[in-house]
């Protein structure tokens, strides 16, 4: 078994990283502060092939893998989790409308996406139904026209900011199979957004409700009532992406922490010279290189539609986020005083991986995926 990348993989990755450390670190702090990530990044990353990753080339995509998708959201996320991980949605986003879209709603949409003149943002979760997504209450009524909106979606990344919005709304009765999946245009009448979140992290990236008054959506994604089913294999290679995410930040972290060790001095000899220290520090790469490999091993699977895969997408999610938060909290740690203080970047990483605990899935729904799949494999 093979675990080497290949060399346009590798390209790939590097890319990616060196046009983080270009164009996105030296920032991301001054765009947390400010609360937005400016538009003309965008057009940049798009000018990379990165606006439209699991787009066929036919629209303008890159048609890359899922494999190489996780790559290059570790390399971003080096950079800045919270700028990645937003591209990462978009991403998310395209993917869905490439899979499962009509012809003539791919043509309308995903040259734009991929150019990233329309940024997409991604709606599923409503203030009453967080992990029990399928439970959502915003209706469609089919109209002349298209689709007639009513209904409120939470915590919603690019509320106010991005030009489309991917929405599951219910077109039948309760349960998955009522719902479908279309496109909000910005600026359609009826559409507003709540105030925009206070968070704890992930801060550059605008985050608010987004609201559907008699809205009409004239684009339907794929078939009526299908829309959790393309919700859910959306989230499984989201989940991988929030994993990779979460793996870049907790390397920045590590890399930083080292270095650091190298520099301060107490009593008398650098910090990495006392050996609980080290053992500290190959405790947390040891973690990293299992969740790398965890990772690329889930995303294989789900690049070749394994009966597995989903399975393995929940696992990798649990396992990565876990990990990957671990990690950066003990590089906090290990930073001391130091850690604390916003100049060191250690603390903005630590607060922007909480999250991916949390988001595409918790990891309690993880847990619950997993061991499910696991007594269906029993009862076979």
């Amino acid at each position: 078994m093979d675990f080497a990348l290949s060399e346009e993989s590798r390209a790939i990755f590097d890319m990616a990283r060196d046009f983080g450390a270009e164009h996105i670190a030296p920032f991301a702090q001054e765009w947390e502060a400010a609360g937005t990530i400016p538009r003309d990044l965008w057009r940049r990353v798009a000018e990379l092939g990165l606006g439209g990753i699991y787009v066929s080339e036919d629209y303008g995509g890159s048609g890359l893998s899922r494999l190489d998708a996780t790559l290059v959201f570790e390399a971003l996320a080096m950079a800045c989790p919270s700028v990645g991980s937003f591209l990462s949605i978009h991403n998310m986003c395209g993917g869905m409308i490439d899979k499962f879209g009509a012809p003539e709603v791919k043509e309308k949409w995903l040259p734009g996406l991929c150019s990233m003149e329309t940024v997409f943002s991604y709606c599923l979760t409503e203030p009453g139904s967080g992990s029990d997504a399928a439970a959502l209450r915003t209706r469609a009524e089919k109209v002349v026209g298209g689709w007639k909106l009513n209904g409120t979606k939470a915590f919603i990344s690019g509320g106010g900011y991005s030009d489309a919005y991917l929405t599951m709304v219910r077109t039948g009765g309760e349960g998955p199979k009522g719902i479908s999946t279309v496109i909000v245009c910005d600026g359609t009448p009826g559409l507003s957004f709540g105030a925009l979140e206070r968070k704890m992290g992930w801060k550059s990236q605008p985050t608010a409700q987004v609201q559907f008054d008699d809205c009409l959506a004239e684009d339907l994604v794929g078939e009526e009532g299908r829309g959790f089913s393309y919700a859910m294999a959306g989230l499984d290679g989201g989940r991988l992406n929030i994993s990779a995410g979460a793996l870049g930040g907790a390397q920045a972290a590590l890399d930083a922490t080292l270095a650091y060790m190298g520099e301060r001095r107490a009593f008398g000899q650098s910090l990495d010279q006392f050996q609980a220290l080290q053992f500290r520090l190959a405790e947390m790469e040891t973690r990293l290189q299992a969740a790398r490999i965890f990772l690329r091993q889930a995303a294989w699977k789900l690049d070749h539609a394994t009966p597995d895969a989903t399975k393995f997408c929940a696992m990798a999610k649990l396992m990565v986020t876990d990990a990957a938060f671990d990690v950066a909290n003990q590089c906090l740690q290990l930073h001391g005083g130091y850690g604390y203080l916003a100049d060191y970047g250690i603390e903005k990483i630590v607060r922007d991986l909480r999250v991916h605990q949390i988001l595409e899935g918790t990891n309690e729904i993880m847990r619950v995926i997993v061991a499910r799949s696991l007594l269906a494999e029993r009862d076979r």
